[in-house]
């Protein structure tokens, strides 16, 4: 194997020579691993709108537990890029955890729109009246106390605790499961090695500047242990890592065969009356619950059902054919367009192309696009060009 291959990870020569289940795994000292990658950090941290760097920190600026709450929401299944401008936006609309619970629910499902899993928007709100309501505008300081408010789950209350409390709590999100994986050459395949990851990441948890460790491991993830590329030679644990000492560091985390997705047809319809769109507002619970939609039939199996077209207002024309990305299924629907004389005694909002674009979910902005001819470029790019998957 040559040099340049077992400084980039990718060798395949060598097998993992010492077994992580024995003591020599955990050699050299959690400690030593600690000191590394601080150290790292204080050089290496991002910088993000929702951070407070590490230099900052030393000078006594604490953490915004509200900022810290919202960021870690955005970017659940989300990139950093992808989530900063919708952070800052947030920010400067509802710059406290009480002006968010204050705000109207369709007023925040609009201005998620994009972000994609949408019941966090709905659990983003129920969470910050919670905070209000229990605690007076002021977030709990504790993983427990945390854990207890609606919509926050085990990773989050971990995160949020250490990064804004400094609490020494265990934040494994995927980031550090790869980092974990390698450093401990963990060969059992995902999802069933989460246990032992979760267990290893613990082991390497000290009391000093929890908060940091935690970042410090996210963006040594994010920028250097990357999933398909990992920059061993930058990488201040390549002194610890077994993957990396065996050459295989790219062959982390192993993870068991995916299963498909299920595919889901429907209909979709676009009402378009006087230059404006009808959107309706979808249930408060399920698929998108809350958001604002254009009309569709039920998304099923099996074929769509052509009756619901023909009970709907208008001659429909078909615009072709839309598939996207969910996180448990696909979605195919048929496209049609019907140009009223009259608008319709149904419960729609009406609303001008370039508005609709805004605060409508991406597979909706896909199903306008494809009816209007093609993606509204007034408004800014926002329409049918992604595919980024979507959660429930």
């Amino acid at each position: 194997m040559s040099a340049a291959s077992a400084r980039d990870g990718s060798g395949r020569g060598r097998g993992i020579s010492r077994s992580i289940e024995s003591p020599a795994a955990r050699a050299p000292q959690a400690s030593a691993v600690r000191a590394a990658l601080l150290d790292w950090y204080d050089r290496e941290a991002r910088d993000l709108p929702w951070r407070v760097s590490p230099l900052a920190r030393r000078q006594g600026v604490q953490p915004d537990p509200y900022a810290v709450w919202l960021s870690e929401v955005m970017l659940q299944q989300t990139t950093t890029v992808h989530a900063a401008p919708y952070f800052r936006t947030f920010m400067a609309r509802w710059p406290t955890v009480s002006a968010l619970a204050a705000a109207a629910d369709g007023e925040l499902m609009a201005a998620w729109a994009g972000l994609g899993y949408y019941a966090r928007a709905r659990n983003l709100l129920a969470c910050a009246r919670a905070v209000v309501e229990r605690h007076g505008g002021v977030f709990p300081g504790t993983e427990a106390q945390l854990l207890a408010l609606p919509g926050v789950g085990p990773y989050t209350a971990a995160a949020v605790a250490a990064i804004a409390f400094d609490e020494a709590t265990n934040v494994v999100d995927g980031n550090v499961e790869r980092v974990v994986s390698r450093l401990f050459a963990v060969q059992t395949p995902l999802p069933a090695a989460k246990p032992r990851l979760r267990a290893l990441a613990a082991d390497l948890i000290g009391d000093e500047r929890p908060g940091d460790w935690a970042q410090a491991l996210m963006d040594l993830g994010a920028g250097v242990c990357t999933p398909r590329s990992p920059q061993c030679g930058r990488c201040p644990l390549d002194f610890a890592c077994l993957a990396f000492e065996a050459g295989r560091a790219a062959a982390f985390p192993f993870r068991a065969p995916k299963s498909a997705r299920p595919l889901r047809r429907g209909l979709v319809l676009t009402l378009v009356s006087s230059g404006e769109v009808g959107l309706v507002r979808r249930p408060p619970r399920g698929l998108l619950g809350g958001m604002m939609g254009l009309p569709t039939s039920p998304w099923s199996a099996g074929d769509p059902d052509l009756a619901w077209l023909d009970a709907s207002p208008g001659a429909k024309r078909p615009c072709g054919l839309i598939r996207h990305v969910f996180t448990h299924f696909e979605l195919e629907l048929r496209v049609f367009r019907a140009d009223l004389d009259a608008r319709p005694a149904i419960d729609a909002q009406w609303t001008p192309r370039h508005e609709a674009q805004k605060i409508l979910p991406s597979v909706f902005r896909k199903a306008l696009d494809a009816a209007m001819g093609g993606p509204d470029l007034s408004s800014g790019g926002a329409g049918a060009s992604g595919n980024r998957s979507e959660g429930l």
